[in-house]
């Protein structure tokens, strides 16, 4: 292994330490033995770090004779889950003593020293809440960024700091909601603050959220001359001529956030990973792949119209939710009086459609006409090709068909 070294501008001082570090080993064998000594005499543990762009406390880094395996670790997600994993795949912050090991025992192995010097600007681990955060006499309002299992992954309102809550009796939250919460108890377990309480009640309010709105990129001037109506000797469809009369309007493409995206592999997609999982029978993969991407940005919409499209057969008004926390999430990044074009053909916008799409079939099934008229017509204004069929749903809908499957 430690003729692979000689990778990265501080090589040098990375063999100095290795040097140190193998000493008095010999073969590969010892050699990894003494790389689990030393982490375990210089490296404090529990320690903070990233796996594939996701934060985890590092409990312990071990070494169990499987030279092909080489060094291992136990990682703690948030949520509370343990995994072990290769060692060499953590990212520890970047100028800490971890780093600086786990970057000599890289290039023992003859890989890249310093992974996070990529990472770093994305995956900034946002700090923990602490005791004097919560006044354990009164509620407090968290904002729901995951939920998996028992546990949900939160943020304090108005604050970065992060707390996982493990809700008491019967609860029922989705990623964005705000969730006022009666705190019943605090502790921290491998350095992640963790509490435990009573959910009362829970409410939508994008701006409390902190968001950055989303991007919206021009792509020039959309012309209804320009689009297809049907043939010459049929008439005009009564919701396409105010759209007809208005006349050219701009066109733009939503920016479409991608958390974990591995510039390595572009063609890599975590939403067609997520329906893979599921579509065999590995809903709670799917699940989990979904809710690990909103804990890194509740911006990607296509997750939550996913989560939607997982419950929509059995559960309407747990899919609303979902969709809902996408629309208003792509609402609150369109200027006030946004009267622009936001076509399907343009792929980023997808998301935000899909997401108005799903809502609205659920006002619908859920009896909420009016409502589901409303998002109908709008997704028609927004994108007038209408690639989703919307125009025949609101001709059922206007005629008073109920919904059927």
């Amino acid at each position: 292994m430690a003729t692979e070294r000689g990778m990265g501008k501080e090589s040098p001082e990375l063999d100095r330490l290795i040097d140190e570090i193998i000493v008095d080993a010999y073969g590969d064998d010892e050699q990894l033995w003494a790389f689990r000594q030393a982490f375990e005499d210089h490296v404090e543990m529990p320690a903070e770090a990233f796996v594939v762009g996701e934060p985890v406390t590092v409990m312990r880094i071990d070494y169990d004779g499987n030279e092909r395996r080489g060094l291992t670790a136990r990682c703690r997600r948030e949520e509370g889950s343990e995994q072990v994993i290769a060692a060499c795949d953590l990212i520890f912050a970047e100028g800490s003593v971890a780093a600086r090991y786990m970057a000599a025992y890289r290039t023992w192995l003859g890989i890249e020293p310093h992974p996070q010097m990529v990472l770093s600007k994305t995956c900034r681990r946002p700090p923990k809440a602490t005791e004097d955060d919560f006044d354990m006499t009164r509620d407090v309002e968290l904002i729901v960024v995951a939920v998996k299992g028992n546990a949900v992954s939160c943020r304090m309102v108005g604050k970065e700091r992060v707390v996982t809550l493990r809700p008491a009796g019967l609860w029922d939250v989705v990623p964005g909601e705000i969730i006022m919460v009666r705190p019943r108890k605090q502790w921290r377990y491998g350095g992640h603050p963790y509490l435990l309480g009573e959910i009362k009640a829970w409410r939508l309010d994008i701006p409390a959220l902190g968001l950055i709105p989303l991007k919206l990129n021009e792509t020039g001037i959309w012309d209804p001359k320009d689009q297809y109506w049907g043939e010459p000797d049929e008439p005009i469809e009564e919701w396409a001529k105010p759209i007809m009369s208005r006349g050219p309007r701009p066109g733009y493409e939503m920016e479409q956030v991608l958390p974990g995206e591995n510039p390595d592999g572009p063609d890599t997609d975590p939403i067609l990973e997520a329906i893979e999982l599921k579509e065999p029978g590995d809903s709670l993969g799917a699940y989990r792949k979904l809710m690990t991407l909103l804990a890194e940005d509740l911006r990607y919409l296509d997750a939550h119209a996913h989560l939607g499209n997982f419950v929509f057969d059995h559960s309407p008004e747990k899919a609303i939710r979902h969709y809902e926390v996408g629309v208003r999430i792509g609402e609150f990044s369109l200027s006030e009086g946004f009267n622009g074009v936001l076509p399907w053909g343009h792929i980023n916008n997808r998301p935000f459609l899909r997401c108005m799409h799903g809502y609205s079939l659920c006002l619908w099934r859920l009896g909420r006409l009016k409502e589901a008229e409303e998002i109908f017509t709008r997704m028609l204004w927004l994108n007038p090709p209408d690639n989703q069929g919307v125009r025949f749903l609101l001709g059922d809908l206007r005629e008073g068909k109920v919904w059927h499957e």
